[in-house]
């Protein structure tokens, strides 16, 4: 049996070019257009119109990281996400040192649309649990 080695992320939403291009913005990924196709917008026009828009990708410049996915879905979000992305800023930092990176992370975000919802910490860990531009839960660890 074999390991599975690529996978991507995929996110339900209303408006996936917003909610992606958010997301390239917090992990510096870049847009990644469909193959055969030199941006998401030549992509788009080759589609029927009630699809336009219903698609967008990102992905990692560097290649390590999982490619992300957006899908227009016609429902809302109504509950607590089952799954969510970890933004790893304070990877290897502990108390205030790690309190502060987080916290820097967060304002550089909240601008781009974030939502800050609540710190999570205690005298050894921290994370601050934070919602994108369609409030789908994502944390800064």
């Amino acid at each position: 049996m074999s390991s599975i080695r690529q996978f991507q992320v995929t996110f339900d939403c209303a408006e996936p070019e917003r909610v992606g291009r958010f997301w390239c913005e917090v992990l510096g990924y870049v847009v990644s257009p469909p193959k055969g196709f030199a941006t998401w917008d030549e992509f788009d026009r080759s589609r029927p119109p009630e699809d336009q828009g219903s698609w967008f990708a990102c992905s990692d410049p560097s290649g390590a990281g999982p490619r992300l996915f957006f899908q227009r879905v016609p429902e809302g979000k109504v509950a607590k996400n089952r799954v969510h992305l970890d933004v790893r800023v304070g990877t290897g930092l502990v108390g205030e040192e790690r309190l502060a990176a987080l916290e820097a992370e967060c304002a550089r975000l909240v601008p781009l649309g974030a939502v800050r919802v609540r710190l999570l910490a205690d005298d050894q860990d921290s994370c601050i649990v934070m919602q994108d531009v369609e409030g789908n839960e994502f944390c800064l660890d």
